[in-house]
Formats: structure tokens, C-alpha cells, sequence
């Protein structure tokens, strides 16, 4: 059995997995996929999988993507061969949550304003600061990370309003709306929070009107993926201020250009797809992956956190 990593954990994690798993060949390779013709299991990040390596790919059976997202995977290549595909769903839901408590606060409590007037040597008391206490938050996608939102949300005495295609029930939502009803919705949130993945029913899914339908000062963030609505229509919409402010982690095109309009807005918060960062990313996705690999050997179980191909998550 061999299990290919084209990512390098730390040296004490290879350690352990070899300790844990000593029938198990155990290769470690950043972007090489010398040993994907031989690899049972493989290991990765997603990004940097084409269709030429499933076919070169002979023995593979499970990929495990150390991501949420698999829209960059060759989906077409891995259905025709059969290969399960799970990925770490949750483990994100810590970083990214603080990530987002922590703009919505620092935009509420004027810490922008006060960071640049301390800069300024400026003793300026008119902050125009304001309270998430009484507020209503609409969050788009309330699973793992969605509902750990709401959670906090909550405990900052936020109405939480959760969206998702069905309206089925979430964690932490104290109503549920589904994808056509969003536009009905927008009108009644302080903030709008998306942590939607990248799927044919959320590419695009914000449009004008969406926009145009949420408060002067309603305050947008997207911590989802880039293509939730294209970005002429986030640019005129802050343009002709129809919303307060937009916190943007992920984009259409990554690296942002350094010619993109949302470099010069100052109502605009740009994060380098970087809000599920933390030094425990890798320590949480070994902790789904050896579980799931322990049943494996000793089953031929499938792993929890299967992804659909189909569905795109």
C-alpha cells in the first residue's frame, strides 16, 4: 500500500503517520508526482491535479483533499476511473470564523478609523462606531463553518438568518431561507456572510439587484469562493453606495491584478485568500485523514466527508 502526500507535513507528523501505519509506504513530495503511477492513496491540495495525472495514476483508488474546495480538480477524469474523493469539511471552520468576527468587528468598532488616526497622531473621538448587539446577519452556506458563524453570532446577541438551496434547518439559525428567497431577504441584514463553495447553482448567484436590494450600510463578506457574483457588479454597487463596506477573502482571479478597481476602494477590505490560515491546518486535516485510513486498511471502508463530484462538494 502506498500513500502519496504531494504536500510535506512536519517532521514529527510524517513521523507519527510511519509510527501508526509501518504496512504503509509513505512518500512525501511537494508537486511531484513521480510516484502517482504507484500511489493507492493520494494526498493533496487539489490545485495541482490535471487529467493526465489520474490516467498516469494506474493503481489510485481514494484521493484525499486536504481542502473544502475541489472545483480546480479534474472532475470528469476521476468520475470515469471511479476514485472516491473526500475532503476535510469543518476543519476550517475555527480560523475562518475568527477571520470573520474579527473584520465584522474591527469594521463595526471603527478600528480602521482609529488605526489610521493613531498613525496620524490625530485624538479623534467621532469614530461613528456601532454594535453587532440587535443586528441581523444573513449567512449564506450555514454548514460546518456557516453554523460556527452563526454560534458566535449568536453569542454577540445577532439575529442569525441562514441560506442554503433547500431551507432545510441549520445549527444556530434562528430562520432559514432558501436560494430564491434571498432577494426577499437582503433588506433585513446588517450583514451579508458567505461561505458558499463554488457549485453550477452558486456561480453568479449574486446579482445587481441582490445589491441593490441590501442596506446603505450593510456590510458584505465573502469567504466562500470568488465566482459567487462577477465583479463588475460588487464594483458599481460600491460605486454608487449601496452597500456600506465589503470584506472580499476570495476572487474570481487569484492573485488579485494590481489593476483590479478593489485595490483603490476604501470601502473595500482585500484578505489574500487567507482567512483559513493557521499554524493547526495540517495537525486538523491529519486528524480526519488517519482515522479514515486506519478503516481503510482494516476494512476497505469508504472515509467519511465524501465529496460528490457531481454536486461539487
Amino acid at each position: 500500500m502506498e500513500v502519496l502526500f504531494t504536500f510535506i507535513p512536519k517532521e514529527h507528523q510524517q513521523k507519527h503517520l510511519i509510527e501508526q501505519f509501518p504496512e504503509v509506504h509513505f512518500h512525501f513530495a511537494y508537486k511531484d508526482k513521480m510516484r502517482l503511477p504507484s500511489a493507492d492513496i493520494l494526498v493533496t491540495y487539489g490545485e495541482d491535479l490535471a487529467a493526465a495525472d489520474i490516467e498516469s495514476a494506474e493503481k489510485l483508488k481514494w484521493i484525499m483533499v486536504a481542502s473544502a474546495g475541489i472545483e480546480k480538480m479534474p472532475h470528469a477524469a476521476i468520475a470515469e476511473r471511479g476514485i472516491i474523493v473526500s475532503n476535510v469539511k469543518g476543519i476550517h471552520k475555527t480560523p475562518m470564523t475568527e477571520s470573520v468576527l474579527a473584520h465584522l468587528l474591527a469594521l463595526k468598532r471603527s478600528l480602521p478609523f482609529i488605526y489610521e488616526k493613531q498613525r496620524e497622531k490625530q485624538w479623534n473621538r467621532k469614530t461613528g462606531s456601532r454594535e453587532l448587539y440587535g443586528s441581523t446577519a444573513l449567512i449564506l452556506g450555514p454548514g460546518a463553518i456557516g453554523s460556527e458563524i452563526g454560534r458566535l453570532l449568536q453569542a454577540f446577541g445577532v439575529h442569525t438568518i441562514g441560506c442554503n438551496r433547500s431551507g432545510k434547518q441549520a445549527e444556530h439559525m434562528e430562520k432559514m431561507v432558501r436560494f430564491d428567497q434571498i432577494l426577499d431577504t437582503l433588506p433585513e441584514a446588517d450583514a451579508v456572510i458567505s461561505v458558499l463553495p463554488s457549485t453550477n447553482e452558486t456561480k453568479h448567484l449574486l446579482k445587481k439587484e441582490h445589491f441593490q436590494a441590501m442596506k446603505k450600510d450593510a456590510i458584505f463578506m465573502n469567504f466562500g469562493r470568488g465566482d459567487l457574483f462577477e465583479d463588475e457588479v460588487l464594483v458599481e454597487a460600491m460605486e454608487n453606495g449601496e452597500i456600506g463596506a465589503a470584506v472580499l477573502d476570495v476572487f474570481n482571479t487569484e492573485p488579485l491584478p494590481p489593476e483590479h478597481p478593489f485595490w483603490d476602494m476604501g470601502n473595500v477590505v482585500i484578505s489574500p485568500h487567507a482567512s483559513s490560515h493557521s499554524g493547526k491546518y495540517v495537525e486538523r486535516a491529519l486528524e480526519v485523514f488517519i482515522p479514515n485510513l486506519r478503516k481503510w486498511l482494516d476494512e476497505e471502508s469508504e472515509p467519511t466527508n465524501l465529496v460528490s463530484l457531481e454536486k461539487g462538494y
